[in-house]
């Protein structure tokens, strides 16, 4: 082996390596998960505390904001593992009996189209609770608020559809 090949090969052997570096992160949105079930649980208290006092709207918005914490924690369990499953290493479902399906066949072409799908999600949540408090809005928030959110949706079918031509047909989704 020429000089030029083995320092080839060295610098391959440190490149491909250096995808461990991506595990602390999703490490740290482990701990994240921590963190939004935290929220959750003070949301919950907060509801049943004011649930004799609330209007049904104030209700609908706390458990609106338990939806958009829920999906917002399932967006990063979504990260984590099919991030750790298609960037840092193989994993071995067979020794988990509760190991989702879709955690070990989700390739990075269905993950674009559950991001986005996850996020037109949250999106939607986030655009429902500012017209459930149109009161406390101004017309420029909840302008923003549809815009941001038409944007979000119109982001997701283009994907979508660039996804489609390209040749990755099949329905990520429908398997999973």
């Amino acid at each position: 082996m020429t000089p030029s090949k083995k320092t080839a090969a060295l610098l391959e052997s440190v490149l491909f390596s250096s995808r461990w570096l991506l595990a602390p992160f999703f490490f740290a949105l482990a701990i994240s998960l921590f963190v939004l079930l935290i929220k959750a649980g003070q949301h919950i208290v907060h509801l049943i505390s004011t649930s004799l006092t609330s209007t049904e709207s104030e209700v609908v918005l706390d458990v609106l904001s338990l939806i958009d914490i829920s999906l917002t924690g399932s967006l990063v369990v979504l990260v984590i593992f099919s991030g750790y499953e298609n960037f840092v290493s193989r994993t071995d479902p067979s020794g988990e009996p509760g190991w989702p399906t879709w955690m070990a066949t989700i390739d990075f072409s269905g993950l674009k189209i559950k991001l986005m799908s996850s996020i037109v999600a949250i999106s939607g949540i986030q655009t429902l609770r500012a017209f459930m408090d149109i009161a406390n809005e101004s017309d420029r928030a909840l302008s923003w608020s549809i815009g941001i959110h038409l944007g979000f949706v119109v982001s997701a079918v283009l994907l979508a559809l660039s996804d489609r031509i390209s040749g990755h047909s099949r329905d990520a989704t429908s398997d999973h």
